[in-house]
């Protein structure tokens, strides 16, 4: 091979290297993947320990203060393996989750790492009282 093709290569894989490693080092990718191996429903489907797998697919854009990232994961256990399908966007510095779903490769079945647990619903909030009417003369029907 020449030596030309050589460095070619050595640089294109470097490149790759640099890019999985920004995407690995974002908040979108470490804070759903703390997510992913924390949640009981992976953990039973997969095992532990949970890894991460090299190539991640997906895109991340910053722009100051603000960002997206759109994200799939892929990560293993003894038991199998899964993806981690994320959406986050970043606003004044600080990052928020839209979406973060495991696929689990085996049986198809999808969890929402989002979703509040089994049998605990959003919490609920009583009605606001009708308001008393105002004092003075009942109202002429029109």
């Amino acid at each position: 091979m020449p030596a030309v093709c050589l460095v070619g290569v050595l640089l294109a894989g470097g490149l790759v290297t640099l890019v999985f490693g920004f995407m690995k080092s974002s908040v979108a990718y470490s804070g759903a993947l703390d997510r992913a191996r924390a949640a009981p429903a992976v953990i039973a489907a997969l095992g532990t320990p949970i890894r991460d797998g090299f190539f991640v697919a997906g895109n991340i854009s910053v722009n100051g203060q603000s960002g997206k990232a759109e994200l799939a994961i892929p990560i293993s256990g003894p038991k199998g393996d899964a993806t981690v399908y994320v959406v986050a966007s970043e606003a004044l510095g600080e990052w928020h989750f839209e979406r973060i779903v495991v696929q689990i490769d085996r049986t198809g079945r999808r969890i929402d790492l989002l979703a509040p647990p089994s049998g605990r619903g959003l919490p609920t909030y009583p009605a606001a009282a009708p308001a008393a009417p105002a004092a003075g003369p009942p109202a002429r029907p029109t």
